[in-house]
């Protein structure tokens, strides 16, 4: 009678057909200390560092692409269509429900075409101050990544809300502004060169910090919970999401000083 047993049949685990031998002690012991199953690996820093390497280095590819190949003639339909696409990007993989890492990179490349534009322009107006945004967006992730480790500022629930709100509030401060702007030049003052405009661009850097913190803590949170792989993905995309955030207040902050000379 043959048995049911893979390792006293003729078959294997796998359903190979063995050679006829009966397996040895060590080969017994090993299949039976075999688990059921793989478990996933959980979520490390070296993943969340590596896949936001990526994530960064398409932003940066699509940005400098933009900044050579689109003209100046299509570049505000351009980069309207970017942001558009980046939004999209961004709704999903806020309120979906799955893990996407497409969309992840898709939405760094959109983003990437639109700071690229924005970037080209800003640049032929004020010669030099792409490359002082960039040195400070490393400077202000650096600098809050020190904090966050040191402990300077801690990320607490009250502190969450705050950031979340002063967030909301910045939006809705800038759609007040542009829609204001339809009916009046410049709006209600918070995106022209001047003392308002310098103030409202140093508090939106300085939440774009904040967020990073929130980041850092989200981080922190999900490699000590034992967070899937996956989840790295979205580590990745809120980072980007802030970086984003920095360098181009960065950018318009700049800006108003180049104009003063």
């Amino acid at each position: 009678m043959q048995s049911g047993n893979p390792v006293l049949s003729r078959r294997g685990a796998f359903g190979r057909r063995s050679s006829g031998y009966a397996p040895s002690v060590y080969r017994l012991e090993a299949m039976y200390n075999a688990p059921a199953y793989a478990p996933p690996r959980s979520m490390t820093i070296d993943d969340v560092v590596v896949r936001s390497f990526l994530t960064l280095g398409t932003l940066v590819v699509a940005g400098a692409a933009a900044w050579v190949l689109v003209p100046d003639r299509l570049a505000n339909a351009v980069a309207l269509a970017a942001v558009v696409v980046g939004l999209i990007c961004w709704a999903v993989l806020t309120f979906g429900r799955r893990i996407n890492p497409a969309l992840v990179l898709g939405y760094a490349a959109a983003y990437g075409v639109a700071v690229g534009v924005v970037s080209h322009a800003y640049n032929s107006f004020y010669n030099g101050v792409v490359l002082q945004a960039v040195v400070g967006t490393a400077l202000a992730f650096g600098a809050t990544l020190a904090i966050y480790a040191l402990r300077i500022v801690r990320v607490t629930p009250g502190f969450v809300r705050f950031v979340i709100a002063a967030g909301f509030a910045l939006l809705g401060l800038m759609v007040l502004n542009l829609l204001v702007s339809i009916f009046h030049v410049g709006g209600i003052g918070i995106r022209e060169n001047g003392p308002l405009g310098i103030a409202f661009s140093v508090v939106a850097i300085l939440v774009g910090c904040f967020y990073l913190l929130l980041d850092f803590r989200s981080i922190e949170d999900g490699v000590r919970s034992g967070a899937p792989r996956q989840a790295a993905w979205l580590a990745a995309f809120g980072l980007t999401v802030s970086l984003i955030w920095i360098y181009l207040e960065l950018l318009r902050f700049l800006s108003y000083f180049y104009d003063r000379d």
